[in-house]
């Protein structure tokens, strides 16, 4: 049974899902394969319809893996719209690559690859929409970057949040996730909580979602 949502519950609502296709279904099944903590098609088709609802042109993501999260994204984008993700391991990155190309988004995706504390530095705003995945001991400490980089009104998505349940303390028990990474997921979620310039919702959607608006 599903810590935060119980599996029918889930299994009902993935099969609601008419967003994906073939070729998603294909990279999601390559990630498996290679024991990669990949979204899940459900948290794919909200990060879709958010980029569609603000009529995203830029995008940024923390976190490429193999391009499946990015796909979803850059679907959404116009034509002319660009999504540039990090990827700290250059043999993912190519993979990356190679799936966008799968998935009829190439032209509308950039890959940089290196450690995205390093990258953020480089990259220009603003961005419409932002997803965060990457490195959780690294969520806290990029939220001020990130925030920066968002217009106003734009979304900053972070994945992960609820980990699995176990930032509620004694929820699982005993735990299983490390917990340097639990601690650092809980200490983010309160500074969220706390910003001025972000309003957040929290989604108990498979691992946790938080949906933050820049005001």
């Amino acid at each position: 049974m599903g810590q935060i949502v119980p599996d029918p519950i889930e299994k009902y609502l993935a099969g609601l899902n008419r967003l994906g296709d073939d070729v998603l279904a294909a990279i999601a099944a390559e990630g498996e394969t290679a024991d990669l903590p990949l979204i899940d098609p459900e948290v794919g088709a909200l990060l879709h319809v958010l980029t569609l609802a603000i009529g995203s042109q830029r995008a940024l993501e923390i976190g490429t893996a193999i391009g499946y999260s990015g796909s979803w994204i850059a679907r959404a984008l116009p034509q002319g719209g660009m999504l540039i993700t990090f990827e700290i391991d250059p043999r993912r990155a190519a993979r990356a690559k190679a799936n966008f190309a799968r998935a009829g988004v190439a032209e509308r995706t950039s890959v940089m690859i290196g450690d995205a504390a390093l990258l953020l530095a480089k990259v220009q705003g603003p961005f419409d929409l932002i997803f965060q995945d990457g490195d959780k001991r690294q969520y806290e400490s990029m939220l001020d970057r990130l925030t920066a980089l968002l217009r106003p009104g734009g979304l900053l998505v972070t994945d992960n949040v609820l980990w699995d349940g176990e930032v509620v303390p004694g929820y699982v028990n005993p735990p299983v996730r490390d917990p340097a990474d639990t601690a650092a997921i809980a200490a983010y979620n309160a500074r969220l909580s706390r910003s001025s310039q972000l309003k957040t919702m929290w989604l108990p959607l498979r691992d946790g979602i938080a949906v933050s608006i820049k005001q």
